[in-house]
């Protein structure tokens, strides 16, 4: 070909490329590499090889054992090994995807710290009505007729109705309950939302319908329904059940009772996003509720409280395989036909004393959450 015949454009880069003068390229060495990469373990043997027995022979950073293989986490950035009971906050089962210690984690537990009057109010986007004042100022009478219409009950089986919640009178000590929550939500990068969401991409709000519940759902009673209407109202205007969430460093944020709280109190709805169990099937999450049970699973239900979601999401779970686990539950999970559509209900099992720490069974029917490794 002539030399006329080449492209300007591409003469030039012929030119450049002659011009530049020929770099000898040095590549390092993979010890060299590692050993100046962050984050970045460099596993060397005795032999002088490779390091290829290292898994072998781990052990945990805190108890020093290698025991327990099958409860022993390695940090995917650090390769230090930790017992899933040793490591703080305790990590209650084995992490689907990559695990990072707590000295590695971007995501460290930051205990509870204060917001101003304004925040809260902001943050739990508090209303003040006459409507929602009208329909909190009867909660005592509500209780009341509850109990009252209950006991007259003679020739039927006795049916316990819920109670709603009796919020401190201290305005001041409520917004120190609400502070506790907000800082717990904001240290999880969560937003605040007291009903379920539903989001793109997840399941829309006309898969979540009762009658798809394999066996049936147990409906809400209407009586029981008004005692949920008005404690949503109740949170609506900034009046919670008396809770406040703390910072346990083996078990992480926990919730505990501000106040007595009876028997058959209504304390809280486990919201967040609702999604079907099939696209949650890698989710690490560890606070995933099941919602509805179909026939084909594939069409079943969880709510995820990773993004959005309520005091219900620190509430711990007992080890359900020990006695001394079951003893501590306070507090039932119940699954009801509200309205045509699922709802998780948290529930008072007995009469719980300020400072006592309220605990639920994750399983509820199921029985497939591991919970061995629950405190």
């Amino acid at each position: 070909m002539a030399p006329s015949s080449i492209p300007a454009s591409h003469g030039i880069q012929l030119q450049l490329r002659a011009a530049e003068p020929r770099r000898r390229q040095k590549y390092r060495s993979i010890k060299e590499i590692m050993r100046v990469a962050k984050r970045v373990v460099l596993l060397e043997s005795d032999d002088g090889g490779d390091g290829g027995d290292y898994y072998s022979r781990v052990a945990c950073e805190q108890c020093g054992s290698g025991e327990l293989a099958d409860e022993l986490l390695l940090c995917d950035r650090c390769d230090r090994g930790f017992h899933m009971l040793c490591v703080r906050p305790i990590v209650a089962r084995v992490p689907i995807g990559p695990w990072f210690c707590p000295a590695c984690s971007d995501n460290k537990i930051r205990p509870i710290k204060s917001f101003s009057q304004k925040k809260i109010v902001d943050f739990f986007r508090i209303q003040k009505s006459e409507e929602v004042d009208g329909k909190c100022a009867s909660l005592q009478e509500v209780n009341k007729k509850r109990r009252r219409r209950a006991s007259t009950l003679v020739f039927h089986k006795k049916r316990r109705r819920l109670l709603a919640y009796v919020p401190l009178e201290d305005p001041g000590r409520r917004l120190v309950q609400m502070a506790s929550l907000a800082s717990a939500l904001t240290a999880q990068r969560m937003e605040f939302s007291n009903q379920l969401t539903y989001m793109p991409n997840m399941a829309p709000l006309s898969a979540n319908q009762a009658i798809f519940e394999n066996g049936g759902m147990q409906v809400l009673s209407k009586e029981d329904t008004e005692t949920l209407e008005l404690c949503r109202a109740m949170q609506t205007r900034g009046e919670y059940p008396p809770l406040i969430v703390t910072f346990d460093s083996c078990e992480g944020y926990t919730v505990e009772a501000d106040g007595p709280i009876k028997d058959m109190t209504l304390i809280a709805e486990y919201t967040g996003d609702v999604d079907y169990i099939k696209n949650r099937e890698q989710d690490d999450c560890d606070s995933l509720m099941t919602l509805l049970l179909t026939a084909d699973l594939s069409d079943s239900l969880i709510v995820c409280p990773d993004k959005r979601g309520n005091i219900a999401r620190f509430i711990s779970g007992i080890n359900n395989h020990t006695l001394e686990g079951r003893k501590k539950q306070n507090v039932k999970c119940v699954r009801y036909n509200v309205g045509g559509a699922c709802h998780v209900l948290l529930v008072a099992t007995r009469d719980i004393s300020k400072g006592e720490r309220l605990y639920y069974d994750y399983n509820g029917y199921e029985h497939e959450y591991p919970t061995h490794n629950f405190v």
